[in-house]
């Protein structure tokens, strides 16, 4: 078990690390209508030792809603690889740490204050998440033709993917 809980370690330091640089997630609600919908979203803290992703919205949005009527969200993060979290969303209202996150860019973005009534918190808790370290492309290009060109599905033995799951009992 000792094993387990080292292996979920280092991937989520992997994941962590994938992403450090990238400031932008696009956030997947599911709309009601049953569309998916993604937005980009200003990554405000990622707390892998909390297993916790912090971002700034408003109330009177279209994704809030669509968290309040179900709170299964993704974050797709993009650029030198990629990382895909799926997890649940929730509604903090904590005014010192939106005040703590709270910047000119945030204003100028909302158009509001870090006071305003209408401005919330939304923390997504991970439960699994999948990368795919891209690093030097003619590496991932290499990796897919050989997965063309062999009877193995793109899945097996892929060294530039890993799905990991969070552990709820290691919360």
């Amino acid at each position: 078990m000792a094993d387990q809980h080292s292996e979920n370690q280092k991937a989520l330091k992997k994941i962590k690390d994938l992403i450090k640089d990238e400031k932008v997630a696009m956030l997947t609600t599911l709309s009601p209508e049953g569309k998916l919908m993604s937005r980009p979203m200003h990554t405000q803290e990622v707390a892998m030792d909390k297993e916790e992703f912090w971002f700034i919205t408003e109330k009177d949005t279209d994704k809030y809603r669509d968290i309040g009527r179900n709170p299964a969200v993704n974050l797709a993060y993009s650029g030198s690889s990629y990382v895909s979290i799926s997890g649940t969303a929730e509604f903090v209202q904590d005014e010192d740490k939106k005040k703590e996150y709270w910047n000119k860019i945030v204003e100028k973005v909302l158009n509001a204050s870090a006071d305003d009534p209408n401005v919330i918190l939304v923390k997504v808790t991970p439960e699994i998440a999948e990368y795919w370290e891209s690093g030097v492309n003619v590496k991932t290009v290499k990796e897919f033709v050989k997965k063309m060109a062999s009877s193995n599905t793109i899945d097996e033995d892929n060294k530039l993917k890993d799905t990991v799951h969070f552990d709820e009992k290691s919360r």
